[in-house]
């Protein structure tokens, strides 16, 4: 087992407590993108603000507290960290969350606690573990015994629905849903409901997404690119199109996020 390199959507990783990105079993890879596990010790009186621009997902999180399912987000998601806790989450497929049987409309911008006392009772004993490795692999094994017992394989729209979600994620070419219709040999119509069964945003706002966490990246890791050069990259009209969309999303534009403290 090993890291997930993609850290797409973490936008401070500077300020991030100790986080792994553990990948799914690869039977589990239809159903689960990968297994997420922050752990913290802030000191007392002290907090420290975590900013991420989630993927346009759900995710399944065991806390020491409760199971709860975090629908997938319209904006910025910020979170004041205290004391000392763990989470340990699994970014959901698209057909993970029909497998669950839960409608991601009704999650947009939303967590709820599901009743899953035994998910539960295996994450936290695991991450009891003293040895910090041992804990997380431990953890996603009892995560994964629970989503293979749990879940359910994927039907053919629901493959459809997780091939249209990869296509958006990787081809930064996509900044159209008649280009992604086009792609799956399929209508935008198709392209919306599949959105709207599966996912909970539009197909549109999915693609802006995306973009945006690349945007984000890449401010990052290539100061030197102009902003022109990278709205190009992205498949924008102009740098002006990726700075509204930037603000809007974010809060900020792309340049007060480029000299901010990552």
């Amino acid at each position: 087992m090993g890291d997930v390199e993609d850290l797409r959507g973490i936008l401070y990783p500077t300020r991030l407590p100790t986080f792994h990105r553990e990948p799914a079993p690869a039977e589990l890879t239809e159903l689960i993108r990968w297994f997420w596990i922050p752990r913290w010790a802030i000191a007392p009186g002290r907090s420290s603000r975590q900013e991420v621009l989630p993927f346009p997902a759900s995710n399944l999180v065991v806390q020491p507290q409760m199971v709860s399912i975090a629908g997938p987000t319209t904006a910025i998601s910020r979170r004041d960290l205290t004391g000392t806790g763990w989470a340990v989450g699994a970014l959901l497929r698209p057909a993970a969350l029909a497998s669950l049987r839960l409608d991601p409309q009704a999650l947009r911008d939303r967590e709820e606690p599901l009743d899953e006392p035994d998910l539960h009772a295996a994450v936290c004993a695991a991450m009891d573990e003293p040895e910090e490795s041992a804990a997380r692999r431990r953890a996603v094994a009892e995560f994964s015994s629970w989503a293979r017992a749990r879940l359910t394989p994927p039907d053919e729209e629901a493959r459809l629905a997780n091939t249209m979600e990869e296509l958006i994620s990787t081809d930064r070419s996509m900044m159209r849903v008649e280009q992604v219709a086009d792609a799956l040999h399929s209508s935008p119509r198709t392209v919306q409901r599949l959105a709207h069964r599966y996912i909970g945003v539009p197909p549109l706002a999915m693609i802006r997404r995306y973009r945006l966490q690349e945007a984000a990246q890449r401010l990052r890791e290539e100061p030197q690119q102009s902003l022109a050069d990278l709205a190009a990259d992205l498949g924008y009209a102009d740098h002006a199109h990726l700075t509204r969309d930037f603000r809007t999303v974010l809060g900020f534009t792309p340049r007060g996020y480029r000299g901010s403290d990552q």
